[in-house]
């Protein structure tokens, strides 16, 4: 995610109980989003659950093979809005946003996959 920093916190981010944390903004302002590892098959799937002061809810990484020798990438939130009705009322200003930093990044990462199979 543009403007994301990951790390592995319990058990390096690694496994069922793994904690990881994402920092996301510029500097001191931003938020962390930290999580659970509730699901663990690498290289298929990692399921987390958010567990911070800002981001409640689930997700999950999956990678399946494509009939073309390659691979898909699904990824996937079940997000609760924070701030209650602040939050459900500010998301149609936000949702832009977000939407271009998704995309973004998602971008970002299928230009690094693809190059490096080059």
């Amino acid at each position: 995610m543009l403007g994301t920093r990951v790390r592995g916190t319990e058990a390096n981010g690694q496994g069922v109980g793994g904690g990881i944390e994402a920092w996301t903004g510029v500097g001191p302002l931003g938020f962390l989003d930290t999580m659970v590892i509730t699901e663990w098959d690498p290289p298929h799937r990692c399921a987390v659950k958010h567990t911070g002061r800002l981001i409640k809810g689930t997700g999950a990484f999956e990678v399946t093979e494509h009939k073309d020798g390659g691979c898909i990438l699904s990824w996937s939130e079940d997000l609760t809005l924070p701030l209650g009705a602040l939050g459900r009322l500010g998301w149609p200003v936000a949702k832009p946003f977000t939407k271009f930093g998704l995309e973004r990044s998602l971008a970002k990462l299928k230009a690094a996959v693809t190059a490096e199979q080059s």
